[in-house]
C-alpha cells in the first residue's frame, strides 16, 4: 500500500482528499502545513505528496524546497491560482504536477495513480539476470534498467519526469518534438497548455547534462519547432 501525504491548512479538503485516496486503495497521512509535512516526511516513508501553496508558518513552496534537497517524491501541487506564473514556479522548485482548485477529485486520483507508477517504474530495481538496457549518445549515456544517466562518467541525478523525457528524446535523437508530442508521449495524456511546463523541466534537464546549459551539447530547441538530442 502506497502512503501519499496530503498537506492543506483548509481541513475539509483534507479530509475530502482522504476519502478519494483511502477508496481507491492509498494510505493517507495528514498535515496542515508545511512544517508538518516535514515531519511526516521524516516519520514516514512517503510515496507521493498533494500540498496547497498557500498555507500558514510554512508554506508549500517552502516546503517543497526542502524535500528536493533529499528525495525525488512525486509532489503534486493544489492552489487556488491559475495564472501561468504561478504554475512555473511550482514546477521551479521541484513539483512534478498541479491541480487549480476547485478540482476534480477523481482526476486527482487519476493524476496521483499517474506520478504513483511513474515513480515505482523509475525507482524499482531491475530484475536479477537483465541485461542493462543501455542507450548511449556520445558522452550520455542512460542505463533503463537501473533508471540512471551519466554524462562523461558522472552520475546525474534526474526525477522521474526528468528522466522520461530525456529518455524520449535521447532513444530518438536528431528528430525534432513540439512540446505538445513530448507532452502527449511521457505523460501519457492529451496536451493542453503544455509550453511551460515542458520548457521548465527542458530548462532543469540542461542545467544538470550540459557543461553550459546556454550552448547546449546534447539538448537543443530549434527556434518555432520544438526540442530534439542531438545525434552524437
Amino acid at each position: 500500500m502506497y502512503n501519499i501525504l496530503v498537506c492543506d491548512d483548509d481541513k475539509d479538503i483534507v479530509e475530502a482528499i482522504s476519502i478519494y485516496l483511502e477508496t481507491a486503495g492509498y494510505n493517507v497521512i495528514k498535515a496542515y502545513d508545511g512544517f508538518e509535512a516535514l515531519k511526516c516526511m521524516n516519520e514516514s516513508e512517503i510515496h507521493l505528496i498533494i500540498i496547497d501553496i498557500m498555507m500558514p508558518n510554512m508554506d508549500g513552496i517552502r516546503a517543497t524546497r526542502k524535500i528536493r534537497e533529499e528525495s525525488h517524491v512525486p509532489v503534486i501541487f493544489l492552489s487556488a491560482k491559475s495564472e501561468d506564473a504561478d504554475k512555473i514556479l511550482g514546477l521551479d522548485v521541484g513539483a512534478d504536477d498541479y491541480v487549480t482548485k476547485p478540482f476534480n477529485p477523481l482526476e486527482l486520483v487519476a493524476r496521483v495513480k499517474s506520478q504513483i507508477r511513474r515513480y515505482t517504474e523509475f525507482s524499482g530495481v531491475a530484475e536479477e539476470n537483465t541485461d542493462d538496457r543501455l542507450i548511449k549518445n556520445g558522452g550520455l549515456v542512460i542505463n533503463d534498467s537501473a533508471k540512471s544517466v551519466t554524462v562523461d562518467g558522472d552520475e546525474v541525478r534526474l526525477t522521474p519526469l526528468e528522466y522520461n523525457i530525456l529518455k524520449f528524446l535521447t532513444e530518438n535523437r536528431g528528430r525534432v518534438y513540439t512540446t505538445a508530442q513530448i507532452y502527449e508521449a511521457v505523460w501519457e495524456e492529451d496536451s493542453i497548455a503544455s509550453d511551460n511546463i515542458i520548457a521548465v523541466h527542458i530548462r532543469h534537464i540542461r542545467e544538470k547534462i550540459e557543461i553550459n546549459p546556454k550552448e547546449p551539447r546534447y539538448l537543443k530547441v530549434v527556434w518555432g519547432q520544438g526540442y530534439k538530442i542531438e545525434k552524437l
